[in-house]
């Protein structure tokens, strides 16, 4: 399957790495062609993948990942042309934090509405499943680094989109998936980053995530 990357920061060149490793066509996608850091992953994966605009990474997908910084990622996707979005399932990872005033972000959608329910309604002819926003990179791809049935969340309008994610989640190892329904789902998992982040701090790892017990 062909897979655009969108964005070039530590979470896209890891979930890139990990998607070229387990056999996909990824061409990572950045605001302008020969980004520097594109550059690099794909000398990493020794020129297994492909690297270009926004545009490009969306038009060469059959499914898109948006890794992009969450404030601008509407930005980001605007750069594809509709007919590139139509119909494709779009992995959202990312988080809307604003790092303006330093540590720690606040996030500049909640409550009430969430990044992934603006790129929902911004670009309706996409099928946007929110998920992965929740750990770090390399918990994204790697769960095992955290012991135990620890857990991954998806969201989306979409049944058969959500399904298409959470095969790609076990192929990443996931083993304990919870699906929190639609899209506005997104707003409990993007509200969970400033816990996130605290914790961060305490536990002095990026290491770690949320296990779900039930009587």
């Amino acid at each position: 399957m062909k897979v655009g990357v969108l964005g070039t920061g530590v979470v896209g060149r890891t979930l890139a790495t990990k998607l070229v490793g387990l056999g996909y066509d990824v061409l990572m996608g950045s605001r302008e062609a020969g980004n520097e850091k594109a550059g690099e992953w794909l000398a990493s994966v020794d020129g297994r993948g492909a690297t270009g605009t926004f545009a490009e990474a969306a038009a060469h997908g059959e499914l898109l990942l948006n890794c992009t910084a969450g404030v601008a990622s509407v930005e980001a996707l605007a750069a594809a042309a509709a007919e590139d979005l139509d119909g494709k399932v779009l992995l959202d990872v990312a988080n809307p934090l604003d790092f303006s005033r330093g540590m720690p972000p606040t996030l500049t959608i909640a409550n009430d509405d969430s990044l992934g329910e603006t790129l929902q309604r911004t670009f309706p002819q996409a099928r946007v499943v929110k998920s992965l926003n929740t750990v770090n990179a390399h918990v994204m791809t790697d769960p095992g680094r955290v012991p135990g049935e620890h857990v991954v969340y998806v969201c989306g309008n979409d049944e058969t989109a959500k399904r298409q994610v959470e095969e790609l989640l076990r192929a990443f190892g996931w083993r304990q998936i919870v699906d929190l329904g639609d899209i506005s789902g997104a707003r409990a998992t993007e509200g969970v980053l400033p816990l996130w982040v605290r914790l961060m701090g305490v536990l002095g790892t990026a290491d770690f995530n949320f296990e779900i017990r039930r009587a």
